[in-house]
């Protein structure tokens, strides 16, 4: 049955904090402050009320953000790699991705299209 929540079709991912951290002294050319940061819950993206983000720089991360929600094997890259480089080359910053607490989701709740095995 579609769109029926069961035990069977839950499933996990981390939240995470993608967050701006810059070396002393370093310069910044993206228009964002050491510490500025996002999270992503699920598949919302939630930013401190009256903070911005730069496009570009999210254009950096967001490719990774997928994978890192997920478990990853112990010697994977993907588990240990945490800092994305500013797309401009002459910015020093990064954008450290730190995985928070697992939040659970319903496969029927997330999309139309059933499990095999319903």
């Amino acid at each position: 049955m579609a769109n029926k929540k069961s035990l069977d079709d839950v499933f996990e991912l981390y939240d995470l904090k993608v967050e701006v951290v810059v070396p002393d002294g370093g310069a910044i050319y993206c228009g964002a402050k050491p510490g500025d940061h996002f999270e992503l819950r699920g598949e919302m993206l939630h930013l401190p009320p009256g903070q911005g983000f730069s496009i570009y720089s999210l254009s950096s991360v967001l490719p990774l953000l997928a994978a890192k929600q997920r478990r990853t094997h112990r010697n994977d890259w993907m588990t240990t790699d945490a800092e994305i480089a500013c797309p401009d080359p002459n910015c020093s910053s990064r954008l450290r991705i730190t995985r928070l607490g697992l939040r659970r989701f319903s496969h029927a709740e997330t999309t139309a299209v059933p499990l095999e095995n319903e």
